[in-house]
């Protein structure tokens, strides 16, 4: 489920989800709302993203936090123009 606060990121805990992304959270916020849910859920997988680049990537990595997604490596990547002849 993604969240976009601490609130609903341990409601959609409460309710049952196995996975909360926390999307476009500061680093201090985003402990904190990970801490929350930890707290009183430690089987929820707690997933980091939006915003975090290589360089603030060390920020957004802590203890209560699962998973980092990083869509800069996507977004960055050269296209590739082939074809398949059979």
């Amino acid at each position: 489920v993604e969240c976009g606060s601490a609130a609903e990121a341990v409601t959609a805990a409460n309710a049952g989800a196995d996975i909360v992304l926390l999307d476009n959270f500061t680093p201090q916020a985003l402990h904190a709302a990970a801490a929350a849910v930890k707290a009183a859920h430690p089987w929820v997988t707690v997933e980091a993203s939006g915003g975090i680049s290589l360089e603030t990537l060390p920020h957004f990595l802590g203890s209560h936090v699962d998973v980092v997604s990083m869509g800069c490596l996507t977004h960055g990547a050269n296209g590739l123009d082939f074809a398949l002849r059979v």
